[in-house]
């Protein structure tokens, strides 16, 4: 190679934009060797150091380290290589970013304190088994001696939360609520105490399934009543609330006029029952983890049918 093509190091700074120090560093580390050096012992490169150097830069801020680069550079391993597990240590690094910023975004909003913000960070490092483990747990708990049931499965389904592998900031958020109600042991008893009694409403020859059947009967049927502005005491409200008690008295597999009394009163303690703010909560931040949509709050309708009920159950 002719003495036209050769660099000082002062040259090679100036036209990589480098330091004299940090070629130097990198010359000694055998990432970008001279190509020559003068009678006097300095240092020439060639034109291929430029290229070596601009490489060494982009791997260099993309986090690689400089044991690998010599590997790449040594054609010890292939840059392809390189590039495909850094990408993939870089799709861990992602998602951490992603649970740390959700758990400093939750923290922010909630004004909580140290010991909760350890919780939510703890929360939001589970692997996916321990998630899955989590959920098991809790939904195990909650539908235990139920698995026979006919609307188990559908049921445990609507209820059980999948955070997806690249989960989006509001995702990640809504799964470290949703596994700080999974401690709520209140929660816990009272969501079981609605999954019973819901079940042991079933008529002996429904196969139906029914905890969604109720609830939606009470969206389809109160939801226009409600928009409409029909208050629970007024006559518009009676062919719903007689719908409703028909409805119920099918689940129950009894005649509506069996015993109107007991009937309102059992459906409207039913109604009550499921009227948890807890449970709402629960529905919304598994629809936004799951990516389904939103189905809004059942709250206002089960509060208008209760009234409803209790405003018209016959005297004795």
């Amino acid at each position: 190679m002719n003495s036209e093509t050769l660099y000082s190091i002062g040259d090679l700074a100036r036209r990589t934009g480098l330091t004299v120090k940090a070629i130097r560093f990198y010359a000694d580390a055998g990432i970008v060797p001279p190509t020559d050096r003068t009678p006097a012992g300095y240092r020439r490169y060639g034109v291929d150091a430029i290229v070596r150097i601009e490489l060494v830069c982009t791997l260099r801020e993309l986090g690689i380290n400089l044991a690998t680069i010599r590997k790449v550079m040594d054609r010890e391993v292939s840059l392809t290589d390189v590039a495909a597990t850094h990408a993939e240590a870089l799709e861990v690094q992602i998602r951490v970013l992603r649970q740390r910023r959700a758990v400093l975004m939750a923290v922010a909003r909630r004004g909580s304190t140290p010991q909760e913000l350890d919780l939510m960070h703890k929360l939001a490092r589970l692997s996916e088994a321990e998630r899955q483990c989590l959920v098991d747990d809790f939904l195990g708990a909650v539908f235990d001696g139920l698995q026979d049931h006919p609307a188990f499965a559908a049921v445990t389904r609507s209820l059980t939360p999948e955070l997806p592998e690249e989960p989006e900031p509001e995702q990640i958020e809504a799964w470290v609520e949703l596994a700080e109600l999974f401690q709520d042991r209140d929660f816990h008893f009272t969501l079981r105490g609605m999954a019973q009694d819901l079940a042991a409403d079933r008529a002996p020859d429904d196969a139906t399934g029914l905890p969604r059947i109720l609830a939606e009967a009470v969206r389809a049927q109160v939801a226009p009543a409600l928009e409409d502005g029909v208050e629970p005491d007024s006559a518009e409200a009676e062919p719903i609330v007689t719908a409703l008690a028909a409805h119920y008295a099918r689940i129950l597999g009894s005649p509506a006029s069996h015993d109107p009394r007991a009937l309102y009163l059992r459906l409207a303690a039913r109604l009550e029952q499921m009227n948890d703010p807890r449970r709402d909560q629960y529905l919304s931040l598994v629809a936004v983890i799951n990516g389904w949509p939103a189905s809004g709050s059942l709250a206002p309708a089960l509060t208008w049918s209760a009234e409803a009920l209790r405003t018209r159950i016959p005297q004795r």
